[in-house]
């Protein structure tokens, strides 16, 4: 029997988080080993257990996989988050890239220059209501079903409650003129494997502490990058 998969990245979010959300959905237990220096991320690297010197990476079935699509993408698969044929699978990556898009911008919002913030900020609560939450809310509408693509729980359906949650963080009455997707998160929200990861406690990680931002540059970039 394989052991847990093993997550290697810093303790917090970052482009790791959706990684821990999608297993969690699973319902797959898992380990973290955190970075805490760059001292740390050197080792990984002068070990080559980096393909590309990067983090995140997570050793899972006997693989050290890079490149977080590579990973989503790998757990989707194995554990049927992915679509009964090409068709559903191309409607989830569609889905997913542009939730990740949206969720991109809002991990970014923290290390923003103070004298951006607020543009920043403006910006991500305009693309939110006008250019993303209205497709999701359309399609939903539109089909009528639980779920996003196929009326079968996916790694769409995991990837979009986890955005709508950290955009509520930043604007809690975000999903005021989106009575569907209020619903969606009600229900996603629920399912028990989710609900699990939404309790106190669980290994899903609050938004980043500002007061954190230099100590996670320190691992991840040196002076010259």
């Amino acid at each position: 029997m394989a052991g847990k998969p093993k997550l290697y990245y810093f303790n917090g979010r970052g482009r790791m988080e959706t990684i821990r959300w999608l297993l969690a959905a699973a319902g797959i237990e898992f380990e973290e080993q955190f970075l805490e220096t760059r001292e740390d991320l050197l080792k990984l690297q002068q070990d080559g257990a980096l393909l590309f010197q990067q983090v995140p990476m997570v050793e899972i079935d006997g693989m050290k996989m890079v490149q977080t699509r590579a990973i989503l993408n790998y757990i989707s698969g194995k554990h049927n988050l992915y679509g009964k044929d090409l068709k559903e699978r191309a409607l989830i990556d569609m889905y997913v890239e542009a939730t990740m898009d949206l969720n991109e911008m809002i991990m970014l919002h923290p290390i923003q220059p103070s004298e951006t913030k607020a543009k920043h900020f403006a910006t991500v609560i305009e693309k939110a209501t006008t250019r993303y939450f209205p497709v999701y809310e359309k399609a939903l509408k539109d089909h009528g079903q639980d779920f996003l693509v196929g009326n079968r729980f996916s790694r769409a359906d995991v990837q979009l409650l986890e955005t709508i949650l950290m955009a509520e963080e930043c604007k809690p009455d975000i999903l005021s003129k989106f009575p569907v997707l209020q619903g969606f998160k009600a229900k996603i929200s629920n399912i028990p494997t989710i609900k699990k990861f939404l309790q106190p406690g669980s290994q899903r990680k609050p938004p980043l502490d500002e007061k954190l931002v230099p100590k996670v540059k320190s691992i991840f970039y040196t002076d010259n990058e």
